[in-house]
């Protein structure tokens, strides 16, 4: 019998566990465009049977729903895991603009019914018939290889970037959101280096993390373009008047496919490529900022935006010198981290110690939002009953263009006569250090009996007296031998550099490594660059900027350096150029381009 029932507990067991594990998920594009065809797919991790999927109101189904299924097993030591996924695929087109709900869908694993998750899809127009413009010019601020024409490699209206601010008209310390959001209609390779984003003087400024860059879908204008936020600031105006904010300006690699005048059969299926660099410009923007309003209340706080207020207070009843915790949190959206510390009236006979302020803040679309908590620790020295007075704190609400008080509750306090030289009790305090205790000032003092050891003393001429002697001269002779031949290694600044290339080289290689760990390819392959030519520079002793690629293979064949090795160094140099900038390569030729340049260092070496 108890072994039955532990067979079935165990099932019942293995039954939930197993039910837990079931991940059931629908996923599309979150924009799409009326008229194309998209995919839906719903995908479980455990073999489901009985799809019934929902109806999808505002669009056709042009296909499906086609099933795919793939499993697989690994065994890490000793253990066994596997995997199983289940794809259900369907081919939609939407019907007409709008946005549109797709409810959950369902499927039966182990005779239990599992629902996805819903979807919202929003659709966009189609793109509006683009007028002819035979005077445009293809690259604004850039250049144009001969042979290219302007359609090729776009128009200004195929690649730009806008400048979008929240709001334009705001109160002094308002949260300002300023983003410079990409719209491109060709392939963007990457951008470089060379951008330049405005001081914003006249602003205190909070910069966003963006992360991974993500596009969208956006209809602007009359055409459909993959949108990106490239860079986005929360400004705060410091000052009233009109604020101008300079332009941005952005250098974006534009891959273009190279045409030529007589094509051949063979064209459409070996494509070619050519790197582009264009300029592009972020227009500035002029912000009217207005002065708060006159009348400040007392306890202003400099808080600009929406704003609340609680308390909390450790204890109401205790005995002297036992500390008391009052906790005052301030919760809301707008300039959190400019808010400043409210004012707490002690009753006389308290001693009061400097708060400690914990912030927990994060950056919104309406300025930074989270809460300011304040700890005040006290200490009653005398008996009695107290009265701490409400804290008053006073912010401005820009929406309603006025001042707001917030108001803690008035506490009263019971003190009893402690014991006498009783120490302080600080509770959960967190600065006990600056805590004095009180009748523990003097300490006991000892009345035994003191004994007088006979010490040790030095005489002229003792073995003691030597080594004290000679000790420090030999030290310093020894120092002076170290110092003089540092000097004479360092004064030679081209030995110098001979002997740390090979350090400074593994350095940028082992950053290249951890690079290629992450799967950064554009900065691997910058960081071999960087790592060969830096290397050539210190060994041969020639700046950077004067070495070429003749230069090189004549120095290295002075020093004897084989032929092979200066070609292949030649040609792991091409490639990574060629690679930095057209980043397509996978893990395994980075791993080949990492091996062949630590190679190379060492045979040169």
């Amino acid at each position: 019998m108890k072994k039955t029932l532990y067979i079935l507990l165990f099932s019942v067991c293995t039954i939930v566990a197993h039910a837990d594990d079931v991940s059931f998920r629908a996923s599309a594009p979150s924009q799409v465009v009326v008229g194309s065809p998209f995919q839906l797919t719903y995908t479980v991790n455990q073999r489901a049977k009985d799809l019934r999927a929902p109806e999808f109101e505002g669009f056709d189904v042009l296909a499906g729903p086609y099933t795919s299924q793939s499993s697989s097993t690994q065994f890490i030591n000793g253990q066994r895991t596997s995997s199983f996924t289940l794809t259900y695929t369907y081919t939609l087109m939407a019907q007409q603009v709008g946005t549109f709900t797709i409810p959950p869908a369902s499927v039966t694993v182990s005779h239990e019914t599992y629902n996805s998750n819903g979807l919202k899809i929003t659709v966009l127009p189609e793109d509006e018939q683009p007028q002819t413009n035979t005077g445009s010019q293809a690259l604004q601020g850039g250049t144009r290889s001969e042979g290219q024409s302007s359609q090729a490699t776009g128009s200004k209206d195929d690649l730009f970037i806008r400048t979008i601010v929240s709001k334009t008209n705001v109160y002094e310390q308002e949260c300002i959101t300023l983003s410079y959001k990409l719209y491109t209609l060709v392939d963007v390779a990457q951008f470089t280096n060379n951008t330049k984003i405005p001081e914003f003087t006249g602003f205190v400024k909070q910069e966003v993390d963006l992360g991974n860059i993500q596009t969208n879908l956006e209809h602007y204008n009359g055409r459909n373009y993959q949108t990106a936020i490239l860079y986005e600031t929360q400004l705060y105006p410091q000052k009233s008047g009109d604020i101008k904010i300079e332009p941005a300006s952005f250098e974006a690699v534009v891959r273009v496919r190279n045409r030529s005048q007589v094509r051949s059969i063979f064209d459409d299926f070996f494509d070619t490529y050519t790197n582009v660099n264009r300029m592009l410009s972020a227009p500035g923007v002029t912000v009217h900022v207005k002065p708060l309003p006159s009348g400040r209340p007392q306890g202003f706080s400099a808080g600009v935006g929406s704003f609340s207020m609680k308390s909390d207070i450790s204890a109401t009843e205790m005995e002297t010198n036992e500390a008391v915790t009052l906790k005052i949190t301030v919760s809301g959206t707008g300039n959190m981290k400019m808010l400043k510390t409210p004012q707490v009236e002690w009753p006389e006979g308290f001693e009061e110690y400097d708060p400690k302020v914990t912030n927990s803040i994060r950056n919104s679309s309406g300025g930074q939002t989270g809460n300011k908590t304040i700890e005040y620790l006290a200490i009653p020295r005398a008996s009695g009953t107290y009265t701490v007075p409400a804290v008053k704190y006073s912010y401005f609400d820009p929406q309603s263009g006025t001042y707001k008080t917030l108001s803690t509750q008035e506490y009263t306090l019971h003190i009893k006569k402690g014991a006498e030289g009783d120490n302080v009790v600080l509770g959960n305090y967190v600065n006990k250090e600056d805590i004095r205790q009180l009748g523990s000032d003097i300490h006991h003092i000892y009345t035994g009996e003191i004994r007088n050891e006979k010490e040790e003393t030095v005489t002229f001429g003792s073995w003691l007296f030597w080594m004290l002697y000679l000790i420090p001269l030999l030290c310093t002779l020894l120092t002076v031998i170290i110092l003089r031949k540092h000097i004479r290694e360092n004064a030679d600044i081209r030995k110098v550099r001979y002997r740390k290339a090979n350090k400074e080289a593994q350095r940028r290689l082992r950053k290249a490594r951890k690079l290629m760990t992450e799967k950064n390819e554009s900065g691997f392959y910058e960081e071999i660059e960087r790592a060969i030519w830096n290397y050539l520079s210190d060994k041969l002793s020639i700046p950077t900027a004067e070495l070429t690629k003749d230069n090189i293979s004549q120095l290295l064949r002075s020093r004897k350096i084989d032929n092979e090795t200066i070609d292949a160094l030649n040609s792991l140099l091409r490639d990574a150029e060629f690679a930095r900038y057209a980043p397509s390569q996978s893990a395994g030729t980075m791993q080949q381009m990492y091996e062949q340049t630590a190679d190379l260092i060492d045979k040169i070496n």
